[in-house]
């Protein structure tokens, strides 16, 4: 189901971090109230204070809203949002700050915070605040201090990016077509291929990085969107090298399926991969990294149905095959592999 987070993503001895990422990359959405409370708790973290009012909430809250009704008018798979409409009022500047921050109190948080830690058919193992709003407001856990402290601005990015891909989804199902998302190489962008749209989604490295587990593909060294990890950010690498589409391979390699971040020590390191043929024992990760895609509400979920196949059997099936025609058209027996490689995290 999409709303079931994969097993061998989170598990019981899955820390905090992953189930943060649980509730953002697989949760069940109607709306996009769930990625806003995400980044305005993160905004919010260097506070002093554990306590939250819902006053205090209302402002980062409805203006990540107000940010996105100007890119996306369409905020969920419902028609009508009393909230929703009183951000448009605020964006067309029919009511004020104060107003817009009293229907946020008022409307805004109703359903979201009750049905945050929700994924699937319960709750994470991890709760990131309690509920107090008999007392007024929320109360931030020693867990969610610890990730947002840690790994707080990537978080912010990749809650940021699965926003930008569901709210596309429904738009394009609101006006009856479906997404079929591209990667513009040179932006390092991904984007719609529909007639007339030239707007971009999201960046490549924050729609992947939550589903890699920030960390790189082939070693498991940890990567960072904002550098924080050894002042590196990771390489867009191509799975199958972009090469082969020089070499007649029949099928676009520029594709989100086939886009995975790497450190730059195993993409264009002394010992890199480089345009090598990756060791066929990556061909079952790069099928279980693209299924967390698949099970995540969002148009990289039709986009890698499109092009590599309507269930997991034939999935896997068009990977080996890939891979047995990239062999051909490489001629040699020589794969490359990473040197160091960490424990597997998927």
């Amino acid at each position: 189901m999409r709303d079931q987070v994969p097993q061998t993503f989170v598990n019981p001895a899955s820390g905090a971090r992953e189930h943060w990422r649980s509730v953002v990359l697989f949760g069940r959405n109607v709306a996009s109230y769930k990625f806003a409370l995400a980044k305005s708790l993160l905004e919010m973290s260097t506070r002093l204070s554990d306590f939250v009012t819902l006053e205090d909430l209302a402002v980062p809250f409805s203006r990540n809203i107000c940010e996105h009704l100007l890119l996306v008018d369409r905020q969920g798979t419902f028609e009508r949002s009393r909230f929703l409409d009183a951000c448009r009022f605020f964006n067309a500047g029919r009511i004020s700050d104060d107003e817009l921050r009293d229907a946020t109190k008022l409307l805004g948080f109703n359903n979201v915070i009750d049905a945050f830690h929700v994924v699937g058919s319960g709750d994470v193992p991890t709760r990131f605040f309690i509920d107090e709003r008999n007392s007024g407001g929320i109360r931030l856990t020693e867990s969610f201090f610890q990730i947002a402290e840690s790994f707080g601005q990537d978080l912010i990015q990749e809650a940021e990016s699965r926003w930008r891909l569901v709210e596309e989804s429904w738009e394009s199902r609101a006006s009856g077509q479906q997404v079929v998302v591209l990667y513009d190489a040179p932006r390092e962008l991904l984007v719609p291929a529909l007639q007339g749209k030239r707007r971009s989604i999201t960046e490549v490295r924050p729609a992947l990085n939550g589903y890699q587990k920030g960390h790189c593909f082939y070693c498991f060294r940890p990567i960072s969107l904002s550098g924080r990890v050894q002042n590196e950010v990771p390489d867009i690498d191509h799975f199958f090298p972009h090469v082969l589409m020089s070499r007649g391979i029949p099928v676009n390699l520029d594709s989100p399926w086939n886009l995975v971040l790497s450190c730059t020590h195993c993409n264009r390191g002394s010992a890199g991969k480089f345009a090598s043929l990756p060791h066929d024992r990556y061909l079952e990760r790069i099928f279980r990294r693209n299924e967390y895609l698949i099970s995540s509400n969002h148009p990289l979920r039709e986009t890698l149905i499109e092009m590599t196949g309507a269930d997991s059997q034939s999935r896997q099936k068009f990977l080996r095959n890939l891979d047995a025609l990239a062999v051909q058209l490489v001629n040699t027996k020589t794969r490359w592999r990473a040197k160091d490689e960490s424990d597997p995290l998927f």
